[in-house]
Order: C-alpha cells, then structure tokens, then sequence
C-alpha cells in the first residue's frame, strides 16, 4: 500500500524565497535517496506562512530507510543546516496518507 508523507511547513512570510530555494533543492534530493516527490507547494494566495510537501512512498518500511538515507546524504545534510542556519521554517507536521481507492 502506498503512503504519502505530507509535510505542513509553518514558515517565515518574509522569508519566502529562502524556503523557496530550500524547496528547490529537494526536488532532487528527495529522489536520489528515494522519495517519490509528488512536489513542494508555496503559498500564492491567501495564507502567505503556510507551504506544503508531498512524498510517496511504497510503505512505511520504505519510509524509514529513506529518512536514513537522507539524514547521511551529504546535500541533505546542507539543506537542513541552510534551513535551520536561515531560520526559515518555524515549525512543521507530518501526516502519513493512503489513496482513497475506488470501491469494487
């Protein structure tokens, strides 16, 4: 069963480009340890502090060595001091989704 990750970025207003560059940089981080990157979303109308990820993954298992892989990966490493170093993000939430199916 396949699992999204959804990643719900509380980030600083006025820092929107720099949490955009810190979103443009996973976009091939994420698939070279592994994610399935479905996208990152940036605020356009409306709120302007929230930002959005989607991940897919074949399942929770997958997850979880992909967050290893990730946490060893050398420019993954350098996004999340970039991000931390910024201060760019104020706080974040994951929740773990599955696909509604068509009944049969």
């Amino acid at each position: 069963m396949t699992v999204t990750c959804c990643i719900r970025y509380v980030i600083d207003p006025f820092k929107r480009d720099a949490f955009e560059a810190y979103a443009r940089n996973w976009l091939t981080i994420i698939p070279a340890c592994g994610g399935d990157l479905v996208g990152y979303f940036m605020p356009h109308e409306g709120t302007n502090n929230i930002a959005l990820a989607l991940i897919s993954f074949d399942s929770l298992a997958a997850y979880e060595s992909y967050r290893a892989r990730i946490k060893a990966d050398a420019a993954g490493t350098a996004n999340f001091k970039f991000a931390e170093a910024e201060r760019i993000i104020l706080s974040e939430e994951r929740s773990f989704l599955r696909p509604v199916k068509k009944a049969t």
